[in-house]
């Protein structure tokens, strides 16, 4: 195992702060801590000192900066040491990523400033047409009219008439009811769900899902504290075609990176052709 033998060197904290006050020409170059021949100068710990720091936490901090350098330094030495020179030959790496965050950020730019984030039903309907069968469902999903209330809450035998109507007044009731009493509920029957999603809210126990969605319409269900009134509008068993009202956030974001990829390829060949017109390229024979 390999050893090594370290100096640390601090100076007094006396010459380090005085009430904060680290601006001082003079003392730019002044060496506050050293392992082995690499040092810390007072010019960068201030940089990390606020001003407006009493001196006793001033000193806390310049404290915990100079430890850190130090362990920092000392496993850089280490490693320095411990590698091989192609091993440390960071110099093209650091160049490409630094040309790639460049480019990166540039790119990020001009898509705040310029992509189009609108997105119109038409165009989501067409894609969907033309692509569903990159639709399939993973999951079952649902419509699902649902409410959730307390065992003591009133007009329960109302509310096992209600969840079950298609009549508009006997909905509006149910909604208002909903506000005022449910623990829990669902009404936007034109929105499609998780099946899992639901049985995560009410206490149903079944080992065969598809069996249970085919079969079942209305489901009421309780524990000891609640009543579940459940009207299950609507279904689709995994592995068939999603409908597209369940897609549409997804082929939102699909149209939008498409629009992405689009604008950055647009602005890559429209650099590159001014610099063919403007002369700007040349590759050398004879390589």
């Amino acid at each position: 195992m390999l050893s090594i033998r370290t100096t640390i060197y601090l100076l007094s904290f006396s010459l380090i702060i005085q009430g904060c006050n680290f601006v001082s020409p003079k003392d730019e170059q002044v060496p506050v801590a050293r392992v082995h021949d690499r040092f810390l100068y007072k010019t960068e710990l201030e940089s990390v000192i606020s001003p407006g720091l009493s001196q006793e936490d001033s000193v806390a901090k310049a404290n915990s900066y100079i430890n850190n350098w130090i362990r920092q330094t000392l496993i850089y030495s280490h490693a320095e040491k411990n590698l091989s020179e192609d091993q440390k030959m960071f110099e093209q790496k650091l160049e490409d990523y630094k040309r790639s965050l460049i480019i990166y950020t540039f790119e990020r730019e001009l898509i705040d400033q310029i992509l189009d984030t609108i997105v119109t039903r038409e165009q989501i309907e067409f894609y969907y047409d033309q692509n569903k069968q990159n639709f399939e469902l993973k999951d079952n999903i649902i419509k699902v009219r649902y409410i959730k209330v307390d065992k003591s809450a009133p007009d329960l035998e109302k509310v096992k008439v209600w969840y079950k109507s298609n009549k508009e007044i006997d909905l509006i009731a149910l909604e208002n009811y909903a506000y005022q009493f449910a623990q829990n509920f669902f009404l936007d029957e034109n929105n499609w769900l998780l099946f899992e999603d639901l049985l995560k809210e009410i206490p149903i126990l079944t080992y065969n899902k598809e069996e249970f969605l085919k079969n079942n319409r209305f489901v009421e269900v309780e524990d000891s504290v609640s009543y579940y009134f459940v009207n299950i509008r609507g279904f689709k068993i995994k592995n068939s075609i999603s409908p597209m009202n369940f897609e549409m956030d997804n082929i939102r974001n699909i149209l939008i990176n498409k629009r992405k990829i689009e604008l950055i390829n647009k602005m890559k060949n429209d650099i590159y052709e001014k610099a063919l017109q403007a002369n700007d390229i040349e590759i050398f024979e004879g390589l």
